[in-house]
């Protein structure tokens, strides 16, 4: 079982000579001026909660984009801030941007082109030839932030996402020293799918550039190693699950992400998220029914839409569940400059004036949307006010909601309903499977985990927070920094792992 103390031991005795550089798009603490001050919040994202935990522990550096109103107020003349704010445990560098280079580096080739290609979600990606050189542009001047950090010293650099796929190449041309591994976060597509990207053998090549190329499954992995096999001169080794170009080998191998368990559970327990029950209860106005929730971003690979016409379903089909039920759909705004993400916002507000039209009455909505950002106390207490929780991604690299409903729930109640096309599916077995697209499967799963009876949802809760347990954050960075070690020190003085044995 890996622990935050298991991590700490590998960091101490393994990569105390080494300097550790995070590379991410999303910084995990932005300032922003509110009411005359400047306040410091962490954003809404899985990347952010799963990361935050690794630097704490291992110091060093996150390079990310500077984008609230206030970071540049409050960093120092290298562009450095120390993070978080109540503990300062590592640095954050910022890199600023122009509104134009973040428009056609994240807006448009990354979250019109890259996003849309990799989720099997029938989105059709947009490529057009102004973004590709701006973000070209970007990853430069991230590679140049990055060689700064690292200066002489041996560094190992953790790229995250898609948003940096031609970086690794980069980096290692400047400085061939440096020890590059990328995380990517989202699926990937099969090589057909691939096909149709207009830079596909650049941005493979670029991502060939890393030491170390983490995906969630090993599926993924496969589809990479299927991909670069029919897209560009390499060698693909399948036996071993690395590729070689250009007389360098690039290891592909699965991490699945978890998230901090024991962490989550303890503040799960605490008397603030008891405290936050009640407002929630009176805000809601709960009286004793039934309680569902979604907590999302806005974003078209999550299945709000399917998930709300479910919910409509279950209310034709099922009576007993009228002026009972009250599903909170908690949506936090999401890349609302692009066109697709504008369309759903509006199909999501349209369905649930529509669907409360239908069935409220004069004391009584069905659902109740959420269109903003809260705290993660506030989640917390919703996970554990709710009889059931709902995850309906149409496609998900893993999806850290689901986990995080399981580690709130102490009490080992309430039921978790999740698409079989999140990553965290293959983990989280207990839960009431569906395939998102079925509006009537997944109606008839609401009603399932509605009516189970209470030892069997005892049962599947505890199989479920055994599984984020032990698959929990430490294990994801543990595992990751234990294969880049081995790109440092001798196999046998890292601990052995069925996965990550090099041949």
């Amino acid at each position: 079982m890996w622990t935050k103390d298991a991590l700490n031991d590998l960091v101490k005795n393994k990569l105390q000579e080494h300097k550790l550089i995070v590379v991410a798009n999303r910084e995990p603490y932005q300032h922003r001026y509110v009411r005359g001050g400047i306040e410091c919040v962490a954003p809404a994202s899985g990347m952010v909660s799963a990361l935050d935990p690794l630097l704490r522990t291992c110091g060093g550096v996150w390079v990310a984009h500077g984008s609230a109103n206030a970071d540049r107020k409050t960093v120092d003349s290298q562009d450095h801030v120390r993070v978080p704010p109540d503990n300062p445990s590592y640095t954050l560098r910022r890199v600023w941007l122009t509104k134009k280079q973040e428009d056609y580096y994240y807006n448009g080739l990354s979250n019109s082109g890259l996003w849309p290609l990799c989720h099997n979600v029938f989105t059709r990606p947009e490529f057009n030839p102004l973004h590709w050189p701006v973000y070209r542009e970007v990853n430069e001047l991230f590679a140049q932030a990055i060689l700064e950090e690292a200066g002489d010293v041996s560094a190992f650099v953790f790229v995250q996402d898609y948003h940096f796929a031609l970086l690794p190449r980069i980096l290692k041309e400047r400085n061939p020293k440096l020890i590059v591994a990328q995380f990517w976060h989202i699926p990937w597509p099969n090589p057909e799918v691939f096909q149709v990207f207009p830079w596909k053998e650049e941005l493979l090549d670029g991502l060939l550039g890393n030491d170390l190329l983490g995906f969630h499954l090993r599926y993924h992995c496969q589809n990479f190693l299927d991909t670069v096999h029919r897209t560009i001169e390499a060698k693909v080794d399948y036996e071993r699950f690395d590729i070689t170009r250009g007389g360098k080998a690039t290891v592909v191998r699965p991490f699945p992400i978890g998230i901090d368990h024991d962490g989550h559970a303890s503040a799960a327990n605490s008397p603030a998220v008891q405290e936050a029950m009640d407002r929630w209860r009176q805000q809601l106005r709960l009286n004793g029914g039934f309680v569902g929730i979604g907590i999302d971003r806005i974003d078209y690979t999550k299945g709000i839409p399917e998930r709300l016409r479910a919910l409509d379903r279950l209310l034709e089909t099922h009576s007993e569940y009228r002026q009972r039920l009250v599903f909170v759909q908690i949506g936090v705004p999401s890349r609302i400059h692009i066109r697709q993400y504008q369309e759903l916002d509006v199909e999501v507000q349209g369905l649930v004036e529509s669907i409360n039209w239908k069935w409220s009455t004069d004391s009584w909505r069905p659902i109740i949307l959420l269109k903003d950002q809260f705290g993660s106390l506030d989640m917390m207490a919703l996970h554990r006010l709710a009889d059931f929780c709902i995850v309906s991604s149409l496609d998900d690299g893993m999806n850290l909601v689901a986990k995080e409903f399981v580690a709130s729930r102490t009490d080992e109640d309430g039921m978790l309903v999740l698409s079989r096309f999140t990553g965290a599916a293959r983990e989280l077995t207990h839960a009431v499977l569906v395939n998102p697209f079925a509006v009537d499967e997944v109606a008839e799963a609401i009603h399932q985990a509605l009516t189970m009876p209470a030892d069997e949802r005892r049962k599947r809760m505890q199989k479920m927070r055994e599984s984020v347990a032990e698959n929990n954050i430490y294990r994801w960075a543990g595992k990751f920094l234990s294969a880049l070690l081995k790109f440092e020190v001798p196999d046998n003085e890292i601990p052995a792992d069925p996965v990550l044995v090099y041949r």
